[in-house]
């Protein structure tokens, strides 16, 4: 005798609809950096690139345009850079900074600007990415190690303000940083934080003797990239992507992934001495 089967009570009700993917734009002025990123979040079935910029301009109208869920905005970028656009673009939708620029000012100024998070390049995986946007968008923070550093020293200078009777510093309303975002000059302006160094110091990389495309594969190798992604960034095969990289490690003189990227980065001990 057949087992009799249990209806679904759920019969005939509208199933949910599925949820539309995240929507983000991709700011950074280096193509190889755009492109890569482009194609590992590309890679999530609920995550779409709708545009990538070159400045901050070019950032502010296609999140304008687009309407994105989450901006993935580098700092340093020419014309206007990340720093200047940033209060603009929080205003369209919560952004991360992604970015090589780890000094501890930078990073209180952009969390000052409403930055809703902020991950240094070689300081997180893929998937940390991936994670790093979809917390964004839901409203929850989030930082690599650097940039927490940085906001736990700020937190302790305003006790420590706080302790000894003076107040701690207020941020102002990013509105007034800028009437309008035509109106912004091609380099950081005057911040309420008093900090006036225009567009951040880059890490000197003279004297490392690498070609074009092997300085664009180390920033993906900074920036955490595995082979096969970079190889998909690059439109090379991951063989050609490996050959490049042995190259590297002996003009960087360096054994591995990291030993590299910090020697890249500038935060190598003997960075500031030059290869040893």
């Amino acid at each position: 005798m057949p087992a009799e089967t249990t209806p679904d009570p759920f019969e005939g009700f509208p199933q949910p609809a599925p949820a539309a993917p995240l929507r983000v734009v991709v700011a950074d002025d280096n193509p190889v950096v755009r492109a890569g990123l482009t194609a590992l979040l590309s890679g999530r079935a609920d995550i779409t690139v709708v545009a990538e910029a070159a400045d901050g301009r070019a950032a502010w109208e296609a999140a304008q345009r687009h309407r994105p869920d989450v901006v993935l905005l580098d700092v340093r970028m020419p014309g206007v850079d990340g720093i200047s656009a940033l209060p603009h673009l929080v205003r369209i939708a919560p952004v991360v900074m992604l970015t090589y620029s780890r000094e501890s000012d930078i990073v209180q100024e952009a969390l000052r600007r409403g930055a809703g998070g902020y991950l240094v390049h070689g300081e997180f995986t893929a998937d940390q990415l991936v994670s790093a946007v979809r917390d964004v968008k839901e409203g929850r923070a989030h930082f690599t190690h650097t940039a927490a550093g940085a906001l736990l020293a700020r937190l302790r200078q305003d006790e420590d303000a706080t302790a000894h009777g003076s107040e701690p510093p207020i941020a102002a309303d990013p509105a007034n940083s800028a009437k309008n975002l035509s109106r912004l000059q091609p380099h950081v302006g005057q911040s309420s934080s008093g900090w006036t160094g225009g567009r951040p110091a880059a890490v000197d990389r003279s004297r490392f003797p690498l070609s074009t495309r092997e300085a664009e594969i180390m920033d993906l190798i900074a920036s955490g990239m595995t082979n096969q992604q970079i190889a998909a960034a690059c439109f090379i095969s991951e063989k050609t992507v490996k050959n490049h990289i042995n190259r590297i490690f002996a003009k960087l003189h360096s054994t591995s992934r990291s030993e590299a990227a910090a020697k890249w980065l500038g935060t190598a001990p003997s960075s500031s001495r030059g290869l040893e």
